[in-house]
């Protein structure tokens, strides 16, 4: 099943920033994805954290010679990742198991591991990335959850259902040295295999030589088959944006992929706009005799003007009437910028999901709309179908925890199954009372039925609803005779009941 050095491993490691040299990797199966696309991955990466050296270091000309400065940035990448991941996922969304049971046992367990909010930051670094993997592991007799990022998780095979199998990279430093761990999830016919291997280099550029598990992580085992498995330990996360970068990959792509150019204009003109303020103040030109260096009466060399100063330009005497000193002060362009950058925001929205206007700038600072979002925008739109992923692999997340609690005997899956559904945070575009009227009015022309209603506007399971269509139908028999009948006559009269 394993073979001996995979070239593209070493292509992909290589663009992970782990390796330079991969000299002696034992053990190693093929890797189908194209290391290609793990550049783009570092490309994103590093625009999401607002530094991307290709863009943003800026070289100039002054009359000291050729200069470096670093352009300055909206970090829309950031805000745009930041925003969707908190329209999708927060504090009021709710996971519903129609096992009661299950139910707590599952909730206690996601309280224990502070998953709202951990989920929150990797689902930002998911629509930043391109992708993010959540894996539960048994640890101290508990389930425990880690959280991976796209640039640390390589797809070894897939099919329709799913990535199957995959290596995390995971790389730390101990005094001078370096070491990296590739944790390998396999499956070897219908054994679940995880395999640990970790190298020891000088130097971060290197992978260096195989080292003995226990020479970092003492309890960790070099290969641990788990038998009775029906699916992979991990979860693969992705925005449900198709990969038009490499059609042939599992892999997904951040929501703001396809407007790379988009951003590049933005930061240039926010980086003109800040500038404006400071090379529009003033131009000054000087003849070229007033740039140069002198030697004054303590024989050190003077110069009347600073070099290194954008501001200055020098002209040729032959240029300037009378070695005359001229000022070339421009008016500010403030509105211009700022009525460039907002066209650009709104271009960027309609590429990343969002409808035009979602962003805006003042000219002080970045404001969002998404408060007054509507069902029909397109911001709402991309929000429900990012959900419907979403949603399918927390369903799945669910699943492999289940796997992990009878595998250890932390609790025991429903004897008649079970069914999990996700109630998002919809509050930005929906009014609640409006809701209500509506389902009300659909109860009553027979377009839909009570349990219908009731699970949309309680985000119910089919036996939650049940179970509350009961409840209320035995509250309403409770209810005796004599006291129905005096409403009714109240109710006839025109009075409050």
């Amino acid at each position: 099943m394993f073979k001996g050095i995979i070239s593209k491993l070493k292509a992909v490691m290589q663009k992970m920033g782990l390796v330079k040299n991969i000299k002696s990797v034992s053990d190693i199966k093929a890797i189908p994805i194209d290391d290609k696309f793990y550049q783009q991955i570092d490309t994103w990466k590093a625009l999401y954290q607002g530094y991307f050296s290709d863009w943003h270091d800026v070289h100039y000309q002054t009359i000291n010679g050729r200069k470096k400065r670093r352009m300055a940035t909206l970090n829309m990448p950031k805000v745009l990742s930041e925003e969707m991941a908190t329209l999708i996922f927060n504090e009021r969304c709710e996971i519903n198991i129609s096992d009661k049971g299950l139910s707590e046992d599952i909730g206690e367990l996601l309280k224990k591991n502070k998953f709202t909010k951990k989920f929150q930051s990797y689902l930002e670094y998911q629509f930043a990335l391109g992708g993010m993997v959540v894996k539960p592991y048994f640890e101290n007799s508990q389930i425990k959850l880690s959280y991976v990022t796209a640039d640390c998780f390589i797809p070894v095979s897939w099919n329709n259902e799913g990535i199957l199998e995959a290596v995390f990279t995971n790389q730390t430093r101990k005094g001078k040295k370096t070491y990296t761990h590739l944790e390998w999830h396999l499956w070897e016919g219908k054994t679940y295999v995880i395999k640990n291997e970790l190298y020891e280099s000088e130097n971060t550029s290197d992978l260096g030589k195989k080292v003995p598990l226990s020479t970092l992580y003492p309890d960790l085992e070099d290969e641990v088959p788990i038998e009775n498995l029906k699916r992979s330990l991990f979860v693969y996360f992705h925005p449900n944006i198709a990969n038009n970068i490499d059609m042939t990959s599992p892999l997904g792509i951040p929501i703001f992929a396809n407007g790379l150019d988009t951003l590049q204009t933005l930061d240039i003109a926010y980086d003109s706009f800040q500038r404006e303020f400071r090379l529009g103040k003033r131009r000054i030109i000087v003849p070229a005799s007033a740039v140069k260096s002198v030697v004054d009466e303590h024989g050190q060399l003077q110069r009347y003007f600073d070099a290194d100063d954008e501001v200055y330009q020098a002209m040729g005497s032959g240029d300037m009437d009378n070695n005359k000193i001229h000022d070339n002060t421009v008016e500010l362009r403030v509105e211009e910028h700022i009525a460039a950058i907002n066209s650009l925001l709104n271009l960027l929205s309609m590429q990343s999901g969002f409808s035009s206007g979602s962003f805006a700038f003042d000219g002080k600072s970045m404001k969002t709309a998404t408060e007054v979002v509507s069902e029909n925008s397109k911001t709402f739109r991309t929000k429900q179908s990012h959900e419907n992923v979403i949603e399918a692999g927390l369903t799945e997340l669910i699943e492999v925890i289940v796997q992990l609690a009878e595998l250890y005997d932390v609790f025991s899956r429903p004897a008649d199954g079970y069914k999990v559904t996700v109630t998002f945070d919809d509050s930005i575009a929906q009014d609640n009372a409006a809701d209500i009227i509506e389902q009300m009015q659909l109860v009553a022309s027979g377009l839909t039925s009570k349990k219908k209603a009731i699970m949309k506007l309680h985000g119910l399971t089919d036996e939650e609803a049940d179970m509350l269509l009961q409840e209320i139908f035995n509250e309403e028999r409770r209810q005796s005779p004599e006291m129905k009948h005096i409403k009714s006559e109240i109710s006839l009269f025109g009075e409050r009941e």
